[in-house]
């Protein structure tokens, strides 16, 4: 008698095992079922510090600093983008999307923001799609590196990286086209 209630009691054991691993691995099943894919994007960023009507407008600097033609970023400068994405480095080339954002002067001795970007997709496939970047981005250097930490859409759970070519710069202007490789990992 005694070994039939042992084993009940491992059988009710192995079963109330099966319920909590079951019951945990549905909580990530949505995204275990689904294969995560690779997206490859191309485009170009086109910003415009000045004129009428400027992407990047300044809403915060230091209390000791001011920011100038000749120092558009100074340690502590807080700007706020708007600017368009392009299909081409023309400026004038169909507009794909937008990054909106903040960008924040980080660095005492370089040019350089962080930069807290959404990078939002208007037309084509992926319209109504965005992914996020929060990483360090050193403006004078022609090349450089993002961070992608996520995303909505069809970019849900994005992570990866963008690669950022700069293809214009005219500080006098306040004039810059970036031109954007992006891989992103992430579910639909």
């Amino acid at each position: 008698m005694k070994n039939k209630n042992m084993n009940n009691v491992n059988q009710l054991l192995l079963l109330l095992l099966f319920f909590v691993v079951t019951v945990v691995s549905q909580g990530h099943a949505p995204f275990s079922i689904v294969k995560e894919k690779v997206t490859h994007l191309h485009f170009f960023y086109q910003e415009r510090l000045t004129g009428d009507n400027p992407t990047t407008v300044l809403v915060a600097e230091a209390k000791d600093t001011r920011v100038n033609p000749s120092n558009l970023l100074p340690f502590g400068a807080a700007y706020v983008l708007d600017a368009p994405l392009t299909e081409g480095q023309d400026p004038n080339s169909m507009v794909v999307g937008k990054a909106q954002g903040l960008a924040v002067s980080a660095d005492q001795d370089t040019t350089m923001v962080v930069f807290m970007v959404d990078y939002g997709f208007t037309s084509g496939e992926f319209s109504g799609s965005s992914f996020s970047v929060m990483s360090r981005n050193p403006l004078l250097e022609t090349d450089r590196e993002l961070a992608i930490v996520g995303g909505r859409g069809k970019f849900r759970m994005a992570r990866g990286f963008a690669t950022l070519h700069t293809n214009y710069m005219n500080t006098t202007s306040g004039f810059f086209t970036v031109e954007y490789h992006v891989v992103l990992f992430h579910y639909e």
